[in-house]
């Protein structure tokens, strides 16, 4: 997937369950990484809860490629499996959530933490602002004087950011297009300047 949503800023949620209160974050994880230093931070701002379960989801919505998740001292899979499960069906891609614990007196049972944690995790996602993440391509574009205002245009309407401009014997304009739509783009710079520009994709 060139495109998907992702966390548009970290959010929270919190639910009371049987006296323990259950505070879910979520933020954006592109990788394995960013979902570690955002675990570290929760710990660092809430160090005397009773449990910091986490899991994260870096890649597309639904994906298993790159995935994680830890019970932080629950029962076993009774916090970071429901909390993966309920990321990887959310519809959001590049996520991590952190369910931090305080016990408050009363035990649950292993279903009962499951649906808690769960529980959290759906809610936080059910009101977490999203924006788009769009895989993007550097393209080079060369052609002569006679197209600039035409092709500059192009770039303007279609509001892509240009990262290098050279102006010598001929124009090479760099500009940053979303994947999906560079065989496209591609087709209407050459049509724009009949034939003349050659467009390159760059490493």
């Amino acid at each position: 997937m060139s495109r998907y949503p992702i966390p548009a800023r970290v959010h929270r949620v919190e639910e009371t369950c049987q006296r323990s209160r259950f505070i879910t974050t979520l933020a954006h994880a592109p990788d394995a990484v960013a979902a570690h230093a955002f675990v570290a931070a929760i710990r660092d701002e809430m160090p005397d809860a009773t449990h910091h379960c986490w899991a994260f989801v870096a890649g597309p919505p639904g994906s298993t490629a790159h995935i994680g998740m830890s019970d932080d001292g629950e029962p076993h899979g009774t916090a970071g499996r429901p909390m993966l499960t309920a990321l990887l069906h959310g519809g959001v891609g590049d996520v991590v959530a952190v369910c931090t614990r305080y016990y408050g007196g009363v035990k649950l049972g292993m279903g009962g933490l499951g649906r808690a944690y769960g529980s959290g995790v759906a809610s936080a996602l059910d009101t977490l602002p999203t924006e788009e993440r769009v895989d993007r391509k550097a393209l080079d574009i060369v052609t002569g004087y006679p197209h600039i205002d035409a092709l500059q245009r192009l770039v303007a309407d279609l509001e892509l950011p240009v990262l290098q401009e050279d102006f010598g014997a001929e124009i090479r304009i760099r500009i940053d297009a979303p994947v999906d739509e560079v065989e496209v783009l591609r087709s209407r710079i050459v049509d724009l300047t009949r034939g003349q520009a050659r467009v390159r994709e760059v490493d």
